[in-house]
């Protein structure tokens, strides 16, 4: 019985070495899918082009995260001005490739405070989400939603915006506040560092298993702090879930692959 990886980024320069071997390693390890998405313009290629080389387990996402690098090498809050320039260039790209992407991400609002400690940052970061909401609903494609230190503002955002197809990866707000993402359809993925979070595993515990799904966040969130995280870990998160629910790991396996189908039906035709 395989998983599905919901959200992982293996474009990041910490696979540049050996990327092969990693994707081996997961295919080994009976991961069935990887969704792989984009946090800035420059992934696009990167993912597209891995895609191609793995075609049937390797699935492309692309989209523009809230938290964008500049040319002084520090990260920022993402500008609707920056947005509109990077999805300029992007919009050939997804145009071209709307038919073989899985989903528009990630996206998402970040307002921890050294990125976003002012209103118009925020207001900044809404709009280049609701650009990308519209974008997705136009595509007919879900959402792979980031959503740090912005639980409610996020789900409220998708909401207004009539968002239905959503996956909220690594979600750290209040169970409560899941709840409402919950009630909305909306899906949560959960990594391997459930095993070092109090508060991922009481989200879990709220948290109902139709509605949740599995992830790495690859190569961070992995259950060592500091280690590089690998798709093939997916299976601990499964693990610990079953662990916190009291039901075999195969349910919670089975259950959570019928969750990423139903979210992203693309896979359908491959799993």
């Amino acid at each position: 019985m395989g998983a599905v990886d919901c959200h992982c980024h293996l474009a990041a320069p910490e696979f540049r070495g050996d990327i092969e071997s990693v994707l081996e390693e997961a295919k080994k390890c009976k991961v069935l899918a990887l969704v792989v998405v984009a946090e800035y313009r420059e992934d696009f290629e990167k993912i597209i082009q891995l895609s191609e080389r793995y075609p049937g387990f390797v699935f492309p996402c692309l989209g523009i995260h809230p938290v964008q690098s500049s040319p002084t090498g520090n990260d920022r809050s993402v500008t609707l001005k920056i947005f509109v320039q990077d999805l300029d260039e992007a919009l050939p790209l997804i145009e071209l490739y709307k038919d073989r992407l899985l989903a528009i991400g990630e996206v998402g609002l970040d307002f921890t405070p050294r990125f976003a400690s002012t209103d118009e940052q925020k207001e900044g970061q809404r709009q280049v989400l609701i650009k990308q909401i519209q974008l997705a609903k136009q595509l007919d494609l879900p959402l792979n939603v980031h959503s740090r230190s912005a639980g409610r503002p996020t789900i409220n955002l998708l909401k207004e915006q009539g968002a239905e197809r959503v996956l909220l990866h690594a979600f750290d707000g209040k169970p409560s506040v899941a709840m409402e993402g919950v009630k909305a359809g909306y899906f949560f993925s959960i990594p391997p560092s459930i095993i070092r979070s109090e508060q991922k595993q009481k989200l879990v515990k709220q948290l109902p298993l139709e509605n949740i799904c599995l992830e790495t966040d690859s190569p961070a969130l992995g259950p060592e702090k500091q280690v590089r995280n690998e798709p093939k870990n997916v299976f601990i998160a499964a693990e610990y879930i079953a662990k916190i629910k009291g039901i075999l790991v195969e349910e919670v396996i089975g259950i959570t692959t019928q969750n990423a189908q139903k979210l992203f039906p693309k896979l359908n035709n491959f799993l």
